[in-house]
């Protein structure tokens, strides 16, 4: 089987370091919050009232205590102090529910633009980047987001209102005591503070890490077949054993980093408490401060530590999700394949006598792994009159396939032009230009799904009977409705449930359903035999009647009597003509011929 030389550069030869994408930052997340500022905002005033209702609680206590010191009747404070506990209860619940509702609903939208933009990169990124690695991106990278709401982003802002008000508190209780609390304080910040940048930077290596795992089991998985016929079943395993084991360090890494974090919290919580009762207790003794004034003091100071005691904790939850943002960043700051380049909208009716497709001094090359441009085609021109029928032959690698692919413009040429009805394909819409192709690629895929949704692909209007009679033309339905589920039969990933030929008929009757006017077949008959060969020889020529059919084909037997023959050997069309002229003006066609034992 011939392989495109265009698509030479293998996923995962060309990888970023941990360091190398770019680094996510906390205002790179303002778009996402943004499609959800109404929860976000409910959840913001939810802190503001529920930080109010923790701030009120000390200053009742207090009274609660002067009072009992003073053998005062306490009133309704034991009530209301009860009153604002119970409500703060239900404030906190209805926050978490809201918390969790939006941090989900952030990570839908992360997936649905990553998506979006992931399904119209130009085929050569999907060339250079290895599959799994993308899906980790999709799936891993994204659900780390959540963590940026649920733990700290949003909350942080109730948080605030309560350190300051804390603080506040404080002051106006006993200002030396706050003057040796936010000595502790602020060194415990400047410690989270270059945590977090550490935290960072191990996070996208782990990210990258399993990312390459996941490339790694996806290639394993797709190829399962053809690793157990090599007997290289435990070789593979031991390499994908080798990612796991890079993935496990890449962990540790974020654990090393992120370690620190929750004894320098824990050490700030006791020391500060610890001061606090040991210089409060002196205070009071001393008459500097009342009993009711340290136990309010000391509540403040819980009020004050835990929410920056949940700043810590988040500071590395939120400093791996950045560290994945940088990776969906990453994809997203890829530019899309654009639907137009220029002003032609449509094929335009007066062109109709222009030949169906040119190639006029076209040249092509891809960047390969090491940067370097590789040459694919050098100045390749022919004709492809309307209505006929045209053979592109060669030995592999000469770039047959890539001729298709610059038709469908999943790459763009270097030099020269392709033109589809007298227009350059670079002058018209892409899903314009790629309505005008019935396309069969090489290896034939099928998609996970039914026969149905196979089928309708680029037909999706088309009815049960639009889909059978397709079948009939390559004598695929009676195999179909043999099976107890028939058009609803499932192929199984990469249609691994269908043989072969099946999976050939398969991809022509999607192609043949388009019901496009140019049909685009490569190596189309390759996995037949020779009955469903000559079979489908003549449904394909009965259905190319009125329509242009480029195929290109190793088995000369099967083009022998096509309207015109191209030869293609090293990235040039060489030769051009029907079989019996190329026999004779052509040598190497007539090498090709002579060994398929046609001459």
């Amino acid at each position: 089987m011939t392989t495109s030389t265009a698509a030479a550069p293998r996923r995962g030869l060309l990888r970023r370091s941990a360091d190398s994408g770019p680094r996510a930052r906390l205002r790179d997340l303002l778009p996402y919050l943004a499609e959800h500022r109404g929860p976000i905002a409910a959840v913001v005033v939810l802190s503001i009232v529920g930080a109010a209702l923790s701030l009120a609680q000390p200053l009742l206590v207090e009274q609660v205590v002067t009072r009992v010191q003073r053998a005062q009747p306490l009133g309704g404070v034991v009530g209301l102090v009860a009153a604002i506990v119970a409500v703060g209860a239900v404030i906190s619940g209805v926050q978490h529910y809201l918390l969790q509702r939006t941090g989900t609903s952030v990570v839908l939208s992360a997936r649905t633009r990553l998506i979006r933009h992931l399904l119209r990169l130009p085929v050569a990124d999907f060339d250079r980047r290895r599959t799994g690695d993308l899906v980790a991106r999709v799936g891993t990278d994204t659900t780390l987001l959540y963590a940026v709401l649920t733990q700290g982003l949003v909350d942080a802002v109730g948080g605030a209102f309560t350190f300051v008000g804390a603080l506040v508190g404080m002051a106006l209780l006993d200002p030396v005591l706050l003057g040796l609390t936010l000595l502790i304080v602020v060194f415990a910040i400047v410690v989270v503070g270059g945590l977090s940048r550490r935290i960072r930077v191990a996070s996208r290596a782990q990210q990258d890490a399993v990312g390459a795992l996941t490339a790694d089991v996806e290639r394993s998985i797709s190829a399962v077949r053809t690793i157990r016929a090599s007997g290289a079943t435990d070789r593979e395993t031991e390499s994908v054993l080798a990612g796991a084991r890079r993935a496990w360090t890449a962990g540790l890494g974020v654990a090393r980093a992120s370690a620190p974090v929750v004894p320098v919290a824990s050490l700030t919580l006791n020391l500060a408490f610890l001061v606090v009762i040991g210089v409060g207790g002196f205070r009071v003794a001393s008459g500097a401060i009342g009993i009711g004034s340290l136990v309010a003091f000391l509540l403040f100071l819980f009020l004050m530590v835990m929410p920056l005691g949940s700043a810590f904790g988040a500071a590395s939850s939120v400093a791996s999700a950045l560290g994945a943002l940088g990776r969906i960043t990453e994809v997203l700051d890829l530019p899309a394949e654009t639907a137009t380049d220029a002003a032609d909208q449509r094929l335009e009716p007066t062109r109709v006598q222009a030949p169906a497709v040119e190639f006029e001094g076209v040249s092509f090359s891809y960047r390969g792994a090491d940067g370097e441009r590789v040459d694919v085609l050098h100045d390749v021109s022919f004709t492809v009159p309307r209505g006929t029928r045209t053979a592109l032959v060669g030995p592999s690698g000469a770039g047959k396939s890539t001729m298709l692919a610059l038709l469908e413009r999943f790459y763009d040429v270097d030099g020269g032009a392709v033109r589809v009805g007298g227009v350059d394909v670079k002058r018209l819409p892409r899903d314009v230009l790629r309505s005008q192709f019935g396309y069969v690629e090489q290896d034939a895929p099928a998609l996970a799904g039914t026969i149905r949704d196979n089928l309708r692909l680029a037909a999706p209007l088309a009815t049960d009977d639009d889909v059978l009679r397709a079948l009939d033309a390559v004598n695929l339905r009676a195999t179909v409705l043999k099976h107890p589920e028939g058009l609803d039969a499932e192929v199984g990933e990469e249609g691994v449930l269908l043989s072969g030929g099946e999976r050939q008929r398969l991809a022509i009757a999607r192609a043949l359903l388009a019901d496009a006017p140019i049909l685009l077949l490569d190596e189309s008959t390759s996995n037949l035999d020779g009955r469903n060969e000559q079979l489908l020889r003549d449904s394909l020529a009965a259905a190319s009647e009125g329509r242009t059919t480029i195929v290109i084909a190793h088995r000369l037997s099967t083009v022998v009597d096509a309207d015109q023959i191209v030869v293609v050997d090293g990235g040039r069309a060489v030769a051009a003509g029907r079989h019996e002229e190329l026999l004779t003006t052509s040598p190497l066609y007539r090498e090709l011929a002579a060994t398929q034992l046609l001459v």
